[in-house]
C-alpha cells in the first residue's frame, strides 16, 4: 500500500471517493439519448451534437465572463446532456434550455451574493426570451431531472483524484501537476458531446493519467494504478479514453479550434447596461488556454 495514501486525510478522500463512485450512475445522462442526438443531420429542424457543442462553448463563457467555478459549468453541462438526451428539443428552443440549466447550476453551486438577477442574465448572453419565458423553462428542466440538482460530476473527480495523487509528489514537483490546467482541459472536453457519454470518474482519470505521462511524472504510476484500482476501471477503457481525451486536446491548441469568446460579452456590458449591473457581475477572466507547466 502506498504510504500517503494510507494517511487519515487520504483516507478520509478516499471515503469520499468511494461515495462519489456509487452515486456516479444516478445521474449520467442516457446513452442511447446522446448517441441520438451524435447522428442527427444538421437540417435545422433536429438538435445535433454541433448545436449542443456551441451552446456548451456558450456557457462556458459565461462561466468565464461571471468568474464561476468549474464544479458550477461542469453541473449546467450534466444537467444540459441530461435534459437533451430525455427530451427531443428544437435548435429554437436551445438558448433558452442551456440557460436555464446553466441558472439552476449557478444557483445550486455558487454563493448567494455572487448569483446574477435572472435579467441580467439574458440581458448579457443576448438571447430574445423573457424571464417569464426562462422560469418556466426551468420548471420543465427541474421536472424532467426529478428535481435532482445536486450530480456527481467529473469535475468533482478530478479534485479528489488531484487532492490524493498530490500527496505523492514532493514539494519541488508538485508544479508539475498544476489543477489549473487540469481543469481547462476538462472545459474543453465538455464541450465535445462524445465525453458526456464517459462516465465521470473514467474522463477524470483520463485527463489526470494523460497529464502525468506528459510530465513524466513516473513517480506517480503507483498511485495512479491504486486510483485506477479503486475506481474500478478496467485498463481497456482507460485507454480508449485517454486517446480520444489527448485527440481533444491536441485539436483544442490549435489555432483551428474555436475557443468561448467573452469578448462579446465584454462588449455588451457598456454604458447604461454595466452602470444596471453590481461591480462583482462582471469579473471578467482570461480565456480558457490551457496553463504551460515548467519544463
Amino acid at each position: 500500500m502506498i504510504e500517503t495514501l494510507i494517511t487519515t486525510e487520504a483516507q478520509e478522500l478516499l471515503y469520499q471517493l468511494t461515495a462519489l463512485l456509487e452515486q456516479e450512475l444516478r445521474c449520467q445522462p442516457k446513452g442511447s439519448g446522446l448517441r441520438l442526438i451524435e447522428s442527427a443531420h444538421d437540417n435545422g429542424l433536429r438538435m445535433t451534437a454541433r448545436l449542443r457543442d456551441f451552446e456548451v462553448k456558450d456557457l462556458l463563457s459565461l462561466t468565464q465572463f461571471f468568474g464561476f467555478h468549474t464544479e458550477t459549468f461542469s453541473l449546467a453541462v450534466n444537467f444540459l446532456d441530461r435534459f437533451l438526451a430525455k427530451m427531443k428539443v428544437q435548435p429554437k428552443h436551445l438558448g433558452c434550455v442551456g440557460l436555464s440549466c446553466f441558472y439552476l447550476a449557478v444557483k445550486a453551486s455558487e454563493e448567494e451574493r455572487n448569483v446574477p438577477l435572472a435579467t441580467d442574465l439574458i440581458r448579457i448572453s443576448q438571447y430574445r426570451f423573457t424571464v417569464s419565458d426562462m422560469m418556466r423553462m426551468e420548471k420543465i428542466v427541474l421536472e424532467k431531472l426529478c428535481c435532482k440538482v445536486k450530480a456527481t460530476t467529473a469535475f468533482q473527480f478530478l479534485q479528489l483524484y488531484h487532492s490524493l495523487i498530490h500527496e505523492n509528489l514532493s514539494c519541488e514537483r508538485r508544479k508539475y501537476l498544476n489543477f489549473e490546467r487540469l481543469e481547462t482541459q476538462l472545459k474543453a472536453c465538455h464541450c465535445r458531446i462524445m465525453f458526456s457519454k464517459a462516465k465521470p470518474s473514467v474522463l477524470a482519470l483520463s485527463i489526470m493519467a494523460l497529464e502525468i505521462e506528459e510530465q513524466k511524472l513516473l513517480e506517480l504510476t503507483e498511485a495512479l494504478e491504486f486510483l485506477q484500482l479503486h475506481s474500478k476501471i478496467n485498463n481497456r477503457d482507460l485507454t480508449f479514453w485517454k486517446e480520444l481525451v489527448l485527440k481533444c486536446l491536441t485539436e483544442y491548441s490549435s489555432s483551428k479550434c474555436s475557443k468561448p469568446n467573452v469578448q462579446k460579452l465584454k462588449w455588451i456590458v457598456s454604458g447604461r447596461t454595466a452602470r444596471q449591473l453590481k461591480h462583482s457581475y462582471y469579473r471578467i477572466t482570461h480565456l480558457p488556454t490551457i496553463p504551460e507547466t515548467s519544463s
